[in-house]
């Protein structure tokens, strides 16, 4: 335990990345086996607090801007893991493994791909962890909080909101329009992005050199649900369910993709 605890005080980063990878290789080698996904949610957000709460383990002494760094993401990540895993759970299977979970290498890749987003979107806010500094709070820690604060509820609002409309009868096989997602297509995922995006400023106050580099974390995220896996999955799964409805097509003309108004 010695040599381990010492391993990350002298290396956090490359300790946290190996954990993270170790995590998700472990997790596929079960779940392959077992041929399900049913955790592979659940196992990325216990991941992002485990890894935030053991680099803080790693500090002789934590202050007060890494306790509340650490705090928004433990809160967000059992939050969302619960509630996928709930959804996982009534549903039976998520559609994105239909064509993977029965064949090991390919999903190896998604087990793997998901080590890259743990690190990317939480690199910040390792950074400051790992930092011995201890700053005076300025508006950048208090603006960097708030804002996450409205991201958080907004995602858990469109989350809240989506969840009850699928829980009555009457909305089966319908699309929600109603309440957050009737000014966006996705408001789960601009209260993600918002999140990620202000945690970066608080973690900015102890940075130096090349540490600002990882302002590519929020750009990462941003990609990654506007470009990979995120929107464009969810509009094409959309469109091949109800594109063929003048109503659908109605409310994607008249409701942005992602911002309120503008996108």
């Amino acid at each position: 335990m010695g040599s381990f605890l010492s391993a990350g005080m002298k290396n956090p980063l490359f300790t946290a990345a190996a954990i993270d990878f170790g995590i998700q290789w472990i997790c596929w080698a079960v779940a392959s086996i077992l041929q399900t996904e049913k955790f592979y949610d659940l196992a990325g957000s216990s991941t992002f607090v485990f890894l935030t709460l053991l680099t803080l383990r790693w500090q002789r002494k934590v202050n007060l801007r890494q306790i509340i760094q650490s705090g928004c993401v433990t809160v967000w990540g059992l939050r969302l893991g619960l509630y996928l895993f709930h959804r996982i759970l009534q549903d039976g299977k998520d559609s994105r493994f239909d064509k993977v979970r029965g064949n090991p290498r390919v999903f190896f890749i998604y087990w793997t791909i998901q080590g890259v987003w743990i690190f990317m979107t939480l690199l910040p806010t390792l950074i400051l962890n790992a930092s011995a500094k201890d700053e005076e709070l300025t508006w950048k820690d208090y603006l960097g909080w708030a804002f996450w604060l409205i991201g958080f509820i907004l995602e858990a609002g469109a989350d809240y909101q989506k969840s009850q409309f699928k829980a009555n009868p009457a909305n089966k096989g319908k699309w929600i329009a109603s309440g957050l997602w009737s000014i966006s297509r996705h408001p789960n995922y601009l209260g993600e992005m918002l999140m990620w995006s202000s945690l970066f400023l608080p973690a900015s106050s102890v940075m130096s050199g090349y540490q600002y580099l990882s302002a590519i974390s929020p750009m990462f995220v941003a990609y990654l649900l506007t470009r990979v896996s995120g929107i464009p999955l969810l509009e094409r799964q959309g469109l091949k369910k109800w594109g063929h409805l003048p109503a659908y097509q109605d409310y994607r003309r008249s409701t942005a993709v992602l911002i309120p108004y503008i996108w």
